[in-house]
Parts: C-alpha cells; structure tokens; sequence
C-alpha cells in the first residue's frame, strides 16, 4: 500500500470514529434534557408523558394535601392554571403566591406529576418568559415592575 492511501485510510477511520462519538453523546444527552415550559405552553409544548420543567407561580388558596398524603396545588403564569401533584416534602421556602418550578410528567387531561419541586424566594429567579407573562398581567411584585 502507498502511503497516501495509508493516510486516506487513516483519515476515514478518524472521522468514522468521530461520527460515532458525536451519535453516542447526542443519543445520551437526548435521554437527559428537560424542557422549561410555563403553564400555558404545557399543552402545545409537551407531549404525553414528556419529561419536563413547569414553571409558575403558586395559586392562592390551591395548597391541599390528598389521602395518600401527596400535596397538590395550582401553578399560573396568569394566563392558564396547571394542577400539580407532588408526592413529597415540599422545600421550606414553597409558599402560595411565591415562584416555584416543578419537574415531572404531563399527560392530558391528568394533574402534572412531580418528582421534584424547586421553590424560589422571589420573582427575580423565574424564568423568562413567565415573567413577562406576570408582567403583562401587572401582577408582577419585583424590583423593575412596569
């Protein structure tokens, strides 16, 4: 063999394997990425049994806690109100009124399964796009309010 087919061959096999390499990594992280949805993207964002972020603020008066224990409440963006089920401690700092994002499962016409809730002090934490939803709406308590 000469020896620039040896260095074609080495270059196919290089590239080979750094196409397999990037396959594997996009294969793996596919598997591991959450998506940030507010609740009034839920439905056109999310599929059936998506794994995801819901991001909001807690409803007054929607705190309550089911036989088995598990607590439910409402989550807005103050367009749409998602129910949520959480089966677990909640954070210290969870209250009503106060930002909070929760991550789990959605399916239509189902209350959003969390496994995890994740409780903000203050509006400056929030996502985005769901503080210029509460903004729009003049619910917004933070520091650069309109």
């Amino acid at each position: 063999m000469r020896r620039r087919d040896q260095r074609l061959m080495m270059i196919a096999a290089a590239g080979a394997v750094l196409v397999l390499a990037a396959t594997l990594t996009f294969v793996g992280l596919r598997d591991s990425i959450t998506y940030f949805v507010a609740p009034s993207e839920l439905a056109e964002k999310a599929q059936s049994g998506q794994r995801v972020r819901l991001g909001g603020l807690v409803v007054d008066g929607t705190l309550r806690r089911d036989e088995d224990g598990a607590m439910r409440f409402a989550v807005t963006d103050g367009a749409t109100q998602v129910e949520v089920r959480y089966a677990g401690i909640l954070p210290d700092l969870f209250r009503e009124g106060q930002g909070v994002v929760a991550e789990g499962t959605w399916a239509p016409g189902a209350a959003f399964e969390a496994d995890r809730v994740l409780a903000k002090h203050d509006e400056n934490y929030m996502p985005r796009e769901v503080a210029e939803a509460i903004k729009q709406r003049g619910e917004w308590k933070g520091e650069d309010a309109p």
